[in-house]
């Protein structure tokens, strides 16, 4: 249960509230009903309709495990787990989520949730004796010690390989090259660190890049197209689990498969890698030991998750996060010829616990599952009395008056506005000229270099902004100069903890309504241990100068990968695409962002790789075309960005060549770009293969530069919190949902994540409007939604992180004053500021609709008046 605040009286309210929370919960019964799981009427007073199962839990895990990847990681845990808790789905299983009891569920609580079974962790600079007081006086003298406390043994061990083949539903005609290989092996204790370092080692020598062995063979073998996204090592259990395998494969591809594999393994065991390639992957656990992180997740939490599992073992987690002794007898180790190769036999080849697991498509199983379910359910009613059905009425009835009363929330220790830090935290660079592109910023990065190339975006025509993020996503798997991908990958791992590239696209910052003027840069991006920044450097000089377009089989390779990976992840942001889907005929940055990224993308990237795998004319010419808007983006003016500690600066700035940078000074900065107002599609039903639907609803207001934007975020927060969590998911059903203010494309959306419903939660967003103008929100509803705000604005970033944030921000306009005033005016707001934007914006305005999800979406999609479109995969 991880929590984090920069605020100390916040953090001990946090802390208050997750003891209580965690140890003495009250797990009533119609929590149960609503969070886990119900059996229903379809009309909760007719007890002569069907009967459903509802829950958000149980809507939760449907969704997940209409994602291809959830089931594969489900079913290969199953098997090669037969006998601990591994063996289980750990968020439930959708098919007996429903034979769960209430009772169930408080013995297990009660046997699990004791302190003997805990590990309390804390990282920051309060006193210890005052968090362990506070835990103590709170919890620990309350209970006493548990004499047999929740251990997990280790799994029992196979004699011999096992090989299964399932099935998973696809509502598809086409389901050829639809099958999923992957071979898994259970390795050693995950509390032994030299072990966990031994096993990482030996899964980046043969899957960290293109260059590494397994992955070269899984990227170019015609038994498959792409390697699996669960290929690594998962090391958060008790015992490790190596995997690698193969998507869009054949059943009958099986064998050969696991030969491809076994063949690949037993050349490394015969004849070694080359040392470099060892010395490279020992350099990216070593820059990884050393990044301080935490721009996506404080770093104290990071570190805490990192050495959970070790720390329920017995281990001390300080001595776990202790590398460098550990390193340096891995690379005492590797210059033994024999090493790795003995490694691969012992946790690989000679290690008879695998799995080779097939998963195959069925077009039938969907409707067979959801037919049984029903029938099921007919059995059930159909044996019900009358008293038993007067029961579930009755429940039904008193949940529906537990979820209208309001949650005495006064009992909740809070911070207030007069907690809240009077300025902005901002950084500023140390080290830049108006004569220079040049900008270094100094801070305590831990022996690290972060550094940036950017390089504003030209003027580009509705062809090009599709290929755009495709260039984005290749130029650091391609080529440079005479060297051959393979070559730049094993540099890249040498030198850099990788290289990436993307674009930002923006409304500009003086705008206070989105119009067809954007701005835009591509950033070529990279970070190194100190010793090697120089040659990071010459590498992303090169990677922005002299990128490579005629490796064809390369190009097509990512891209089907790149698909593949869209496609699966559809289920896990189904939210985010039906937001992009209702916003992209409100403005031409939003309209950009749905057929660029969104799933009109989505879908025209998989034509598009229909079409290179089969016609190598128009893979030539997609080659031309990528390397043409590259040479465009390239003649553009740029600026270069280091981040290091302060004495390193001066030596940074000295290594960029001199005449490249004179050369490709001056010039607007981002680019500017004119946007056509394309004529787009509002209210749109996107088919795709989904159990559970994601709804949206949008509406056009204003950018962050006007003095309405503070309001709308504020008003966000409030129907999230106040309405919204209640009607979508308390009373709906669905795993979340909630409203954002998009300040940067001036664009309101509400939306809705794993859902059972459809109309009824459109219905639910425009019932919220209404709410928040009835006397919905009040001054403690504000002072909380203001709080939100400001803590997102004041969230903590890496050290580096801190120096990116504040570059890009004062790149595009967005800089200290700006979020300075943003943010005072959000101090400032009051109630009828958010009614006002309210019936501004939102009230008894159109919006424009966009669901996502299975066949009920293809079913419902006329009465909402949406035009139906299918994700063709």
């Amino acid at each position: 249960y991880p929590f984090a605040s920069q605020n100390t009286r916040d953090f001990y309210n946090l802390m208050d509230v997750y003891l209580d929370a965690v140890f003495f919960p009250s797990l009533d019964y119609l929590d149960f009903r609503q969070e886990g799981h119900r059996l229903e009427f379809e009309t909760p007073d007719n007890p002569e309709s069907a009967l459903v199962h509802r829950g958000v839990v149980y809507n939760e895990m449907k969704g997940a495990m209409s994602a291809i990847h959830s089931r594969v990681w489900d079913r290969l845990g199953y098997h090669l787990y037969p006998t601990t808790t591994y063996h289980f789905n750990s968020g439930g299983d959708p098919e007996h989520i429903t034979d769960l009891t209430h009772e169930q569920l408080l013995q297990f609580y009660r046997r699990h949730y004791h302190p003997s079974n805990a590990i309390f962790m804390t990282f920051g600079s309060l006193p210890l004796e005052d968090i362990q007081t506070r835990i103590h006086e709170q919890v620990l003298c309350q209970f006493k010690a548990d004499e047999q406390p929740v251990s997990i043994a280790d799994e029992k061990r196979y004699y011999a390989p096992v090989r299964v083949q399932e099935s998973y539903p696809l509502n598809e005609e086409d389901l050829s090259a639809k099958t999923h290989h992957v071979m898994g092996w259970l390795l050693g204790r995950s509390d032994e660190l030299e072990e966990v370092l031994e096993a990482h080692l030996m899964t980046n020598v043969l899957l960290e890049n293109s260059a590494s062995p397994l992955m070269q063979a899984l990227e170019t073998t015609d038994l498959g197209q792409t390697p699996s996204a669960l290929c690594g090592l998962e090391d958060s259990q008790r015992e490790m689990l190596f995997v690698c395998g193969l998507e869009g494969s054949e059943p009958d591809h099986a064998n050969a498969f696991e030969e491809l594999v076994l063949n690949v393994l037993e050349r490394v065991a015969r004849d070694g890698v080359p040392s470099e390639r060892l010395e490279a992957v020992l350099h990216q656990l070593e820059l990884s030991q050393r990044e301080i992180s935490g721009d996506s997740y404080p770093y104290g939490l990071q570190l805490m998750l990192a050495t959970l599992s070790p720390a329920l073992e017995g281990v001390d987690p300080a001595a776990y996060l202790d590398l460098d002794p550990v390193l340096e007898r891995l690379r005492e180790k590797i210059r033994e010829p024999d090493y790795l190769p003995g490694l691969v036999k012992r946790l690989l080849l000679n290690n008879p616990h695998r799995v080779r697991l097939s998963m195959q498509p069925d077009r039938e199983l969907a409707s067979l599952q959801e037919k049984a379910g029903v029938e099921r359910l007919e059995r059930v009613r159909q044996k019900l009395s009358e008293q038993q059905k007067q029961k579930l009425i009755e429940e039904a009835a008193q949940l529906a008056e537990r979820q209208t009363r309001k949650d005495p929330v006064d009992c909740l220790p809070r911070v207030g506005r007069e907690d809240v830090p009077a300025d902005l935290s901002w950084v500023e660079p140390e080290n830049r000229s108006a004569n220079s592109p040049f900008v270094g910023y100094g801070r305590g990065t831990n022996g690290l270099v972060y550094q940036q190339v950017i390089r504003a975006l030209p003027e580009m025509n509705e062809d090009e902004t599709f290929l755009l993020p495709l260039l984005a996503y290749l130029l650091p798997e391609l080529g440079l100069g005479s060297e051959s991908y393979l070559e730049i990958q094993e540099r890249q791992s040498a030198i850099s903890g990788g290289l990436n590239a993307y674009f930002d696209i923006r409304t500009p910052a003086g705008l206070v309504t989105p119009g067809n003027s954007a701005e835009g840069i591509m950033v070529y991006s990279a970070k190194a241990l100190a010793r090697n920044a120089g040659k990071m450097t010459e590498l992303l000089v090169s990677t922005s100068e002299n990128a490579r377009f005629d490796e064809h089989q390369r190009i097509r390779e990512m891209l089907a990968l790149l698909s593949s990976r869209k496609v699966q992840g559809v289920p896990n942001n189904g939210h985010g695409l039906a937001m992009s889907a209702a916003s992209q005929s409100l403005n031409p940055v939003s309209g950009l962002s749905y057929r660029s990224s969104g799933l009109a993308g989505i879908q025209k990237l998989v034509k598009l790789v229909g079409e290179i795998s089969t016609d190598k004319q128009a893979l030539a010419s997609l080659a031309d075309q990528l390397a043409a808007l590259y040479q465009r983006i390239s003649a553009q003016p740029l600026k270069v960005l280091s981040i290091a500690e302060s004495e390193r600066l001066p030596e940074l700035r000295c290594a960029w060549p001199a005449d490249w940078l004179k050369g490709a000074a001056g010039g607007a900065m981002p680019g500017k770009i004119s946007l056509p107002e394309k004529p787009a599609e509002s209210g749109l039903a996107w088919q795709v293969n989904a159990s559970v639907n994601y709804c949206a609803l949008a509406f056009p207001t204003v950018t962050g530069q006007h003095e309405d934007a503070p309001a709308l975020t504020a008003l966000s927060g409030v129907l999230r919190n106040e309405f919204l969590h209640s009607a979508i998911r308390e009373k709906g059903g669905a795993y979340g949902g909630g409203a954002s203010q998009n300040n940067g494309e001036g664009v309101f959306r509400f939306y809705s994540y794993r859902d059972p419903r459809l109309g009824e939660t459109l219905d639910d967003f425009r019932r919220s409007i209404h709410w928040s103008l009835e006397g919905g929100i009040d001054e403690a509803v504000l002072e909380q939604a203001i709080l939100g705000v400001v803590s997102s604005l004041d969230k903590p970033r890496s050290p580096a992180g801190e120096a990116r944030h504040a570059f890009h921000s004062d790149l595009f306009g967005r800089g200290h004053e700006y979020q300075t005033r943003f943010r005072e005016r959000v101090m400032a707001l009051q109630v009828d500021h958010l009614k006002e934007v309210a019936s501004k914006y939102l009230l008894d305005k159109p919006g424009c609709v966009a669901v996502v999800g299975g066949d009920q979406v293809a079913t419902k999609a006329a009465d909402l008046g949406l035009s139906l479109k299918r994700l063709e995969v």
